[in-house]
């Protein structure tokens, strides 16, 4: 920033020293202002005028009245939630400001299963996606490591790792960072040798492509190599990417399964179901290899859908419109019931944020989609904690089942070509 004439070819070349001034503040003017600019933010952009039918004028003073009690900018935001969340809408948030947190530090993984042997820890298993899956892997995994399942980790950079009660203890912050790890065959020193490796900053991603690939092999194996498993995680730009790059290399299955299970939302995706409801609308007949079907791209086969209760927003959106499109039914249990969405909305003061849903879904038919109960599954299978722990998933299996015996049912995809045409 600089002070500079109202004149042509003026120059910032004597800025302000911003980052030397200071303010005095006091906190409790300051979140009265804050509260009352989120109280604001709902009354004017809100997409309901009349505010569900709540008095939000005298909600702005029961709330308020609570403020002289607040001891902290946390107290604050407590204090906003309970305020916008009587308007009774998904995506009422508010969160941040100016806040006092502590220092964290990183832990970092090696993308592994441990296992506790003979006083050591020693590696249970190396988590792996799927063979084409290089978006990221385990360290272990990198050529030239050598560490396998079964394999002691006894020391990392040089500390003793069974001297911690949790292997992890000996990770922290060195997320991302070069270690050096004592490794044997057998739980002592004697012959152990060294390595290097970079660890994982998280190992969410790893773990779910690990998971994704156990479902897709769980499916093929199950139904001969006739049903594809896709995995949608979102209706935001990563869920568009996998579905989009699982679909491309399953198309030509003859029945699909699409999870959609914990998927948190994004945008709207009607994309998503125009690709999954491409219809045949040609076949071409030629000398060599199999006729191509038009679009050329596409599954004409039947499917179903996966949701559960974590499933939300964007992920509401998309099994609702499954069932529209007549694609097949949705299984599993009711999904989170949240279209009354969001669009941006200014930020306070501080840095702070609250939500205001600007937008809500209703049906061609003129009815409100069901905002806080969800879409209903067609066939209801509830999670089964016990069977999960074992490596059982009731859900997919009744998926695929469902799949199975529509593809008996339907017998053949494409029609059979109607043979050579003299046209002389």
């Amino acid at each position: 920033m600089a002070i500079i004439d109202v004149a042509a070819d003026q120059k910032m070349d004597k800025t302000l020293a911003v980052n030397e001034m200071e303010l005095m503040v006091d906190p409790r003017e300051e979140w009265r202002q804050i509260f009352n600019d989120a109280w604001r933010f709902e009354r004017d952009f809100f997409y309901d005028k009349g505010m569900h039918g709540v008095d939000w004028t005298g909600l702005r003073e029961q709330y308020g009245a609570l403020l002289e009690f607040a001891m902290n900018r946390d107290d604050v935001n407590f204090i906003i939630g309970e305020l916008i969340a009587e308007l009774n809408p998904s995506h009422t948030y508010r969160g941040g400001g100016d806040q006092e947190s502590p220092i964290e530090k990183s832990v970092g993984y090696l993308g592994i299963d441990w296992a506790f042997d003979q006083g050591h820890y020693k590696v249970r298993e190396v988590i792996r996606g799927a063979d084409w899956d290089n978006e990221v892997r385990s360290p272990l995994e990198l050529p030239g490591i050598n560490v396998k399942e079964g394999d002691f980790i006894l020391a990392v950079n040089g500390v003793l790792l069974n001297e911690y009660s949790d292997p992890w203890g000996a990770f922290e912050g060195l997320a991302g960072k070069t270690v050096e790890l004592t490794v044997n065959n057998k739980p002592v020193f004697v012959g152990a040798r060294t390595v290097l490796v970079e660890t994982l900053k998280d190992e969410t991603r790893l773990r779910n492509l690990a998971w994704i690939e156990q479902n897709r092999r769980e499916v093929d194996k199950a139904s001969g190599g006739k049903i594809g498993y896709i995995y949608v995680p979102s209706t935001g730009q990563d869920g568009q990417e996998e579905l989009v790059r699982q679909f491309y290399a399953q198309w030509n299955k003859e029945g699909l399964v699409v999870d959609e299970r914990f998927n948190n939302g994004g945008q709207i995706p009607d994309r998503f179901i125009e690709l999954l409801n491409r219809k045949p609308l040609a076949y071409w007949s030629v000398r060599d290899g199999k006729d191509w079907q038009w679009p050329p791209v596409a599954n004409f086969g039947s499917m179903a859908m996966l949701a559960n209760g974590w499933s939300g927003s964007g992920g509401d959106a998309f099994p609702d419109y499954f069932q529209k499109a007549g694609l097949g039914p949705v299984i599993g249990t009711r999904t989170w019931g949240g279209l009354i969405g969001i669009s941006g909305a200014p930020s306070l003061i501080d840095g702070g944020s609250v939500t205001v849903p600007t937008f809500r879904m209703y049906n061609p038919d003129g009815s409100w989609f069901k905002e806080g109960h969800g879409v209903d599954p067609d066939i209801e299978v509830k999670e089964d904690p016990s069977s999960l722990a074992k490596g059982i998933d009731t859900q997919l299996q009744t998926a695929i089942e469902y799949v199975m015996d529509q593809i008996k049912k339907k017998g053949p995809i494409h029609p059979v070509s109607p043979g050579k045409e003299k046209r002389t």
